[in-house]
């Protein structure tokens, strides 16, 4: 099973910067009920696209630079990435469906 990877602002530019191809990253904090109710479905897009999209996690409490970077406000926020180029968010608690339909909308 595969597992987002845990981002930080030191490898964000490495990881998601210079991937060439689709990355999801969840914004989110320890203290934030919502983004706990998104973990496990962001554990199953890992998963599930493995191979295909780059899943992250990126703690905005530890990670002001990039957090600031991308003007998140609210979390969760789920950020979508094509070839280092921010291209969608998802702010909120959004169902598993609603993820899934923006991520096949920027794999084609």
């Amino acid at each position: 099973m595969s597992a987002p990877i845990k981002l930080s602002d030191d490898v964000f530019e490495e990881e998601i910067g210079k991937h060439d191809g689709l990355a999801v990253v969840d914004f989110w904090a320890t203290w934030c009920g919502p983004c706990q109710m998104i973990a496990p479905l962001i554990e199953q897009l890992a998963d599930e696209y493995d191979g295909k999209v780059k899943v992250g996690k990126l703690d905005v409490d530890a990670n002001q630079r990039v957090t600031a970077r991308f003007n998140v406000r609210s979390i969760p926020a789920v950020l979508i990435f094509k070839n280092g180029e921010h291209v969608d968010t998802v702010i909120g608690a959004v169902p598993k469906a609603h993820l899934v339909e923006k991520i096949e909308a920027h794999l084609g």
